[in-house]
């Protein structure tokens, strides 16, 4: 038997922006994690998937639609068996389970693709760097996204805060001193292939309108990963008060998030704005440890379903 995780993630900055060739900042959230455990099964039975959130249960190479549920959890495996090189399928049983919520922002997809290829990859006698399993990942996020940036895969693999542009090597931020965020979530399911797909229409439309919106927002992720970097707090909240107005221009905000975001700030928090796609799903506040539990019930209060504190620790060695 063999065991895996992967932490959830969010985005602190620069979130749609960061399709388009912008810089964007993502941090792991641990207190959500997926898991993949992988057992050796009878010859002849192929690969079996569990995915017990799901209840769902599918024999590898069974015909699939690209709307079934099981067809990304089947690529990856796919995907993870190809790169090692294996084409027969083994006999295995996988089963998959996860706490970070799906459809909200936090990047559920990447962490359970993340487990999968970590646990299947040592389960057969490899044990990937946490770039190739980046690298591997990201074509599941093709799948679940459409045109997804990469930063999902990269963050939640890599377990660490990143700064993150399309196409150039992820840089790690080195930070000094930790900070606190709180997640709250809307209990609104938002699809991030729909939401994206819909930016992506308005700039076709509008593209010197939605160009200068993603130039501002770039600006101000280069602003806060000086503040990141720095533990200038103050700061930084106030960037992500900025992004926020940014989201709200390009239509992704709701009334919902607008309710969670108010909420936060007047119970104490620093900053607070929409993380993910939008348009529901979850938002997040930077609050000091002495205000994340005023912060998580105000939220509770104005309506969040679900409610995450989490530390953003200083960087590791990868």
């Amino acid at each position: 038997m063999t065991t895996a995780y992967a932490p959830g993630k969010v985005i602190l900055f620069g979130e749609h922006a960061v399709v388009y060739g912008r810089p964007a900042i993502a941090v792991p959230v641990t207190q959500v994690r997926a898991c993949a455990v992988v057992e050796d099964a009878p010859s002849g039975q192929g690969s079996v998937i569990h995915a017990t959130d799901l209840n769902l249960h599918h024999h590898v190479g069974t015909p699939l639609t690209a709307d079934d549920p099981a067809y990304p959890l089947e690529a990856t495996v796919r995907h993870t068996l190809e790169w090692l090189g294996i084409e027969n399928m083994p006999d295995l049983t996988l089963t998959v389970s996860s706490t970070v919520p799906i459809a909200r922002g936090l990047g559920s997809g990447a962490a359970i693709a993340t487990a999968i290829v970590r646990a299947l990859a040592q389960h057969l006698g490899r044990s990937p760097t946490s770039r190739e399993v980046s690298n591997l990942v990201y074509q599941t996020e093709v799948i679940h996204h459409g045109t997804p940036s990469g930063i999902d895969n990269t963050v939640v693999a890599l377990e660490q805060p990143v700064y993150f542009v399309k196409g150039e090597p992820v840089q790690i931020l080195r930070l000094e001193q930790p900070f606190w965020v709180v997640v709250g979530d809307t209990g609104i399911a938002s699809p991030t292939k729909i939401v994206v797909g819909d930016v992506r229409r308005g700039w076709q439309k509008d593209r010197d309108r939605y160009e200068a919106l993603f130039d501002h927002i770039a600006a101000i992720v280069l602003r806060a990963r000086e503040a990141m970097v720095a533990g200038d707090t103050t700061r930084l909240g106030s960037l992500m008060d900025e992004n926020q107005g940014l989201l709200d221009a390009l239509a992704v905000s709701s009334p919902e998030l607008e309710r969670l975001i108010s909420a936060a700030r007047e119970a104490g928090a620093m900053g607070a704005k929409l993380c993910g796609a939008g348009r529901g799903g979850n938002m997040i506040a930077l609050a000091t440890p002495q205000k994340a539990q005023d912060i998580a019930a105000s939220l509770r209060e104005a309506g969040a379903v679900n409610v995450i504190i989490s530390e953003v620790k200083p960087s590791q060695p990868v």
